[in-house]
């Protein structure tokens, strides 16, 4: 789990998220591109961990929703459970390991390390996502995947929404857009997030994960 999220954030920890995270992956079987789950077990299990989640963020005393949002936030708002939306990529390595600044919701600038580009098809659709690890994190396990897409500001955030992928030795990854969730700057403007970069604009919607509070 990429710790920029946790950055300039007063009075936060962290353990928390990385609990619930730690709940969605062994729930749903890691991020090593297993085998599809059934279609009755996988929309069980995500279910669950969604549950988790929403206690978490409702009792925790580290949640990253404030107390007076908690009722008009919680539960979290997800797109139904959907295996097209979970798909093997394939991550081409950046020789150069290109690092560059991404602007942040409260202002600032992070400098990120490309690592290289995930391939994939979605729906039919050849599309490919920037993988990251922020330059300054000793984290040398885990990718950072923040992206946009057409749902974005009306269905999502307008800012985008992140995914995490453990790193695998032979390059080819489980995405499950499924686990898309919002940055923790749509709960609380105080929390330091940065901004999907151009190149991670999908040009298709993504109807999975977490979305806003349906009206």
């Amino acid at each position: 789990m990429i710790k920029v999220l946790f950055s300039n954030t007063p009075g936060r920890k962290r353990h928390a998220l990385l609990q619930v995270i730690g709940v969605l992956i062994l729930f749903l079987g890691g991020c090593s591109a297993p085998a599809p789950p059934s279609q009755g077990s996988y929309p069980e299990q995500l279910t669950a961990a969604r549950a988790f989640k929403d206690a978490e963020f409702q009792n925790s005393s580290d949640s990253p929703v404030p107390l007076s949002r908690r009722e008009t936030l919680l539960p979290l708002s997800y797109f139904p459970p959907a295996l097209g939306y979970r798909v093997p990529a394939s991550l081409q390595v950046d020789n150069n390991q290109v690092e560059f600044e991404i602007p942040t919701s409260t202002g600032k600038r992070r400098t990120m390390r490309r690592v290289g580009i995930l391939e994939f098809t979605l729906k039919g659709n050849p599309l490919n996502l920037s993988a990251f690890v922020e330059a300054s994190s000793n984290d040398r396990e885990s990718l950072f995947v923040p992206f946009g897409d057409l749902t974005n500001g009306t269905e999502t955030y307008p800012a985008g929404r992140y995914l995490d992928l453990n790193l695998t030795s032979t390059g080819i990854y489980d995405l499950d857009f499924n686990l898309a969730y919002h940055p923790f700057c749509y709960y609380d403007e105080r929390y330091d997030c940065p901004y999907p970069p151009p190149e991670n604009q999908l040009s298709t919607p993504v109807r999975a994960g977490e979305r806003l509070p349906r009206n």
